[in-house]
């Protein structure tokens, strides 16, 4: 009798108990249900029609020692030897390469970087076969009217800086102009575009840049101010951007007082850290967590404090940013990246940043493109459906940030009274749910291994066609009601007829 009750009291037991712990399992597995409401969301910001852009660095002009591909390097230590490959100019006639950026229009193409600070613009037909004393590297005529050909021909104006090395400087020491005006002129006489310009790459890396021994803030602001004299005078069409600093530290700062009365826009770089070459140690775990994806927002705050005080009112750029400095980490190349890539201008969009250009368009593991083939890789594909869904009109998603679930909602590009939702859900086991009051269209980012530098749209390998046709990305319905979001999967949600007057 005992031992049947026993048993009736067990199976009692399990009646309570199975469907209590599924309930806390789907719990676990399925997150709070946020519901949106598309209709109401506020405009917060406008961005730059040209928000997302990219660099091509300009020893990838000239040709030159750059950042090697781990390809290339060996696998467990990088001494300083192998840190850098020479490499021959890029062919910037090439038709996918062409092709690929032109499908990211509108866009800026800055050219600039560290080489910068020290590259002899050659304006003659028969350039030197060194550099003069006091430059590194050499940019020919033929080279920079490739840099202009191919600005137009991707529909991407020209941002760049110029040489402040030892060979522009007088007997003082003080920065000249004349290789700045040679480069001037040249791009007006080739029907080039340059929309804005940096006094130099990163003041604040003085000694790695090619400046004079002992270049402090002080000496920085009296080039800074001759440079400003100058480009007004000369360029005044010119939006003249600066600091164009890399850090968030006092030099940072201090570069930032002595040119902000001068500048149109602020410009600063970020790195969220070293990459392995530069003996960085992030792993590629880390790269999903939130406090790595929140990295570039202290960064930005950072600056946005500084030009409130010192140059109110001004647009801010990020003219320089990637998964990491020097190269970018294995993953870099990888979906791995995409959660940071597309967070960053999620981010950094409802923050009212005007731009933010990528490193590189195709150099080192870090571009968006192969460098030897120029293949997409899924940076692109997201920078791609980023060009092709996110206006520049951004909105209040009405979801307060939660840990691994990120949401950024624009009104749709081309397309009145739509809204598109960019929903991150970088949590590596959990799934996550939003309920829409309306059907949509939704294009899912995911890799079954993000590692190996594949990635699927809607359970679909992304691939160029038949002679190197983007295929069309579609959509796949998502009908009204809850939206379950995978782990480490990226959304975009176009709801049409979304009824908001910000989206007209």
């Amino acid at each position: 009798m005992r031992n049947h009750q026993r048993a009736g009291s067990l199976r009692r037991l399990t009646r309570i108990a199975i469907p209590a712990i599924a309930a806390l399992v789907c719990t676990k597995a399925i997150a709070a249900e946020p519901t949106l409401d598309v209709a109401r969301m506020p405009r917060i910001a406008t961005i730059d029609p040209r928000f997302q852009s990219y660099n091509i660095e300009m020893v990838e002009v000239t040709g030159g020692r750059f950042w090697k591909p781990y390809a290339a390097a060996d696998a467990r230590t990088y001494p300083k030897a192998e840190r850098f490959a020479a490499r021959a100019p890029i062919d910037l006639h090439d038709g996918r390469l062409r092709s690929l950026a032109a499908a990211l229009a509108p866009a800026y193409l800055r050219v600039s970087g560290t080489w910068a600070n020290s590259t002899f613009f050659a304006d003659s037909d028969a350039p030197p076969s060194a550099p003069p004393a006091g430059f590194k590297g050499v940019l020919t005529q033929r080279r920079w009217r490739d840099v202009i050909d191919f600005s137009h021909a991707v529909d991407a104006p020209i941002v760049t800086s110029f040489a402040i090395s030892a060979g522009t400087r007088d007997s003082e020491g003080r920065w000249t102009s004349e290789q700045a005006r040679q480069l001037l002129s040249f791009t007006r006489s080739a029907g080039g575009q340059i929309a804005a310009a940096e006094f130099m790459n990163e003041p604040d890396l003085p000694a790695i840049g090619g400046a004079p021994d002992r270049y402090d803030a002080k000496a920085y602001g009296r080039d800074f101010a001759a440079f400003r004299a100058f480009m007004k005078d000369t360029a005044s069409d010119v939006t003249i951007l600066g600091p164009g600093t890399i850090g968030t530290t006092a030099d940072a700062q201090a570069r930032f007082a002595v040119s902000a009365a001068g500048i149109d826009a602020v410009s600063y770089h970020h790195y969220g850290a070293l990459s392995a070459r530069c003996s960085g140690n992030r792993t590629a775990k880390q790269a999903l967590s939130d406090e790595w994806l929140a990295r570039t927002g202290r960064t930005f705050a950072f600056y946005k404090t500084l030009r409130d005080r010192l140059a109110p009112g001004k647009p801010i750029w990020l003219t320089e940013t990637a998964e990491t400095a020097c190269g970018g980490n294995r993953w870099a190349a990888t979906f791995i990246d995409t959660f940071r890539y597309l967070d960053q201008l999620g981010r950094l969009a409802k923050a009212g940043v005007q731009v933010v250009m990528h490193n590189t368009l195709a150099a080192s593991d870090y571009g968006l493109l192969d460098e030897r083939t120029h293949l997409p890789r899924p940076n692109y594909w997201a920078a791609l459906l980023w060009r092709r869904l996110m206006g520049t009109r951004v909105l209040d998603a009405g979801i307060s940030r939660q840990p691994g679930f990120h949401v950024y909602a624009h009104c749709t590009r081309d397309m009145s009274d739509a809204i598109t939702l960019l929903v991150i859900n970088n949590d590596r086991q959990t799934q996550r749910k939003l309920t829409l009051a309306a059907a949509a269209q939704r294009y899912t980012l995911a890799s079954p291994k993000p590692a190996d530098g594949t990635v699927q749209l809607n359970g679909s390998s992304l691939a160029l066609g038949a002679s190197d046709q983007i295929l069309a990305l579609k959509g796949d319905p998502a009908a009204a009601g809850a939206i379950v979001f995978a782990p480490a999967t990226i959304t975009f949600l176009t709801i049409a007829s979304a009824g908001n007057s910000n989206c007209p």
